[in-house]
């Protein structure tokens, strides 16, 4: 205790001669800034002047000021910096010129007793020169060691006076907290609460010694309680471990249960999905099937009536009362049944390609390279029958020559159950709306971003949009299986992530992500 209190009051010494010798240093460089500043200004004017011998004299009554050592003037003359006047106290000799070191002294200088700075002399912000000044530093030594003597003896009478205190404060407060200690530190280690503090000299110490022997006496009474307590609690636990054991048994069955219900389940839930599935190629059939028989049933009208005028025209000709106007109405409307036959015919042919590589896609589950413009395109046109029913205007945002290697079927089969849940639900109370498709591909990944205008979703199931048998058109046949189809699609066939957005302005709007190479398509010229 006392090493410690010493210490602290020799370091709180070292600390406060620091900052008393640091400030009188301080000090003695402003006050030699001060007198070079004055010596500065005086000399301006005799500077200006060239007046060497008045300015001499004046430097002569630096001699009633002790400190003074040596006062250098210097000047510049034709951009050369030369001597102009100084001051040498009596009895010292004379000095070399600073010139050189004007840098040096530009801040001043403590060495051994003297001091040293050079000060810039300047005339409305010019440099005309520079005075040099060396002052006597004695007097501050002096007030150092002064200084120094009166700290040390304050430090010892600190010192003596933190001694008395010390003792006294250990024979009064430290010896009966020792007491009180080897007290406790005999609890802690023998674990006998039964131990009590008395005898305590200070009045203190004698209630904290009283207050630990009420704990103590509280303590010991609850370690009993606590014993009790734990006979009892032992008693309780093997009662309630025999009837955990009995209801685990129980539990046991049950759960066994449970994981055969649950895996039927999974079993039913996956032959609804794949039923989804079936349902919506059926309907596209069904469609498609409907839509290729308009332009081959134009084609076959056309036809007949072609087939009706030429037996017109053979006939007319073996009677040999052939026309020329018959013959070029006969040609005419030829080239124009000819015309409706080939064009329906082409419609009737991409319906069918189209179908056919909508239906190879969706049952293709291995990579394969594929522009992702003409999928978007093949996908709806297959959709055109359910698309007459709604004025949908499609907006596709993807590059022409984007090509990627992924999974063709999965994809197709993600944009048919969104395009049809949009005209089903979104556009079930208008006429129609707008689709957007925005595709891009960024760090590996394909990203297609799907959104309508429609009436959006209710907020009942925004939340959990992606759940199985989810649908606000249970009665009307709906299966509540389509956008869980499009989730499971995106997350296991694809290896991606979908993301609905909860608070959508208007309509609704998916994120998908899912890996994909990009690639490049061969060109056929």
């Amino acid at each position: 205790m006392l090493a410690f209190v010493t210490g602290s009051f020799f370091l709180a010494h070292l600390v406060v001669s620091y900052f008393v010798f640091d400030h009188l240093g301080a000090e003695l460089k402003q006050d030699i800034k001060e007198r070079a500043a004055i010596i500065s200004s005086r000399a301006v004017a005799f500077i200006e002047t060239d007046n060497y011998s008045e300015y001499q004299e004046v430097m002569k009554r630096l001699s009633n000021l002790p400190r003074f050592n040596y006062v250098h003037v210097y000047r510049f003359e034709n951009q050369e910096l030369n001597f102009f006047a100084s001051y040498n106290k009596q009895g010292f000799p004379a000095i070399p010129e600073k010139t050189a070191s004007i840098e040096k002294y530009q801040a001043p200088i403590i060495t051994d007793s003297i001091i040293e700075y050079i000060n810039p002399i300047n005339v409305d912000n010019k440099l005309i020169g520079y005075a040099y000044l060396q002052l006597d530093t004695n007097s501050y030594h002096e007030l150092q060691t002064t200084t120094w003597f009166t700290l040390s003896i304050g430090y010892i009478l600190v010192l003596i006076i933190g001694a008395l205190i010390t003792n006294i404060m250990y024979s009064s407060v430290i010896t009966p907290i020792n007491r009180l200690l080897i007290a406790i530190r005999n609890v802690s280690q023998k674990k006998d609460f039964s131990v009590r503090v008395n005898g305590m000299e200070n009045q203190e110490f004698e209630l904290l010694a009283d207050d630990l022997n009420v704990m103590l006496n509280r303590i010991e009474r609850h370690i009993e309680k606590q014993a009790n307590a734990e006979q009892q609690i032992l008693k309780l636990n093997h009662e309630l471990e025999d009837k955990v054991s009995q209801r685990t048994d129980a539990l046991k069955d049950s759960n066994q249960e449970l994981l055969s219900t649950l895996e039927k389940l999974h079993q039913f839930q996956g032959q609804l999905v794949e039923s989804e599935k079936m349902a919506s190629l059926g309907d596209m059939v069904a469609g498609v099937a409907h839509e290729v028989n308009t332009p081959i049933g134009l084609g076959v009208t056309a036809s007949s009536l072609l087939s009706d005028r030429l037996n017109e025209v053979h006939t007319a000709f073996n009677d040999k009362t052939l026309k020329a106007s018959q013959l070029r109405r006969f040609l005419t409307e030829s080239e124009e049944n000819l015309a409706i036959v080939t064009r329906n015919l082409h419609r009737a042919a991409d319906l069918i390609s189209s179908f056919k590589q909508v239906a190879v896609n969706q049952s293709n589950e291995a990579d394969s390279a594929f522009i992702v413009m003409q999928l978007i395109d093949e996908v709806i046109l297959s959709l055109g029958p359910q698309l007459k029913q709604k004025k949908v205007n499609f907006q596709i945002e993807c590059s022409e020559n984007l090509a990627v290697i992924s999974k063709p079927g999965p994809i197709n089969q993600i944009l048919i159950n969104l395009i049809v849940n949009s005209i089903i639900h979104g556009f079930a109370d208008s006429d129609g709306g707008t689709v957007t498709i925005n595709v891009m591909y960024l760090s590996g990944q394909l990203h297609i971003n799907y959104q309508d205008d429609g009436k959006g979703v209710e907020p009942s199931i925004k939340t959990k949009i992606f759940d199985p048998f989810i649908t606000t058109r249970r009665g009307e046949g709906g299966s509540g299986l389509g956008l869980h189809l499009v989730y499971n699609l995106v997350t296991q066939a694809l290896g991606g992530h979908i993301q609905f957005d909860i608070e959508p302005t208007q309509g609704v709007q998916f994120e998908i992500a899912f890996p994909a190479q990009l690639t490049e398509m061969p060109k056929f010229n």
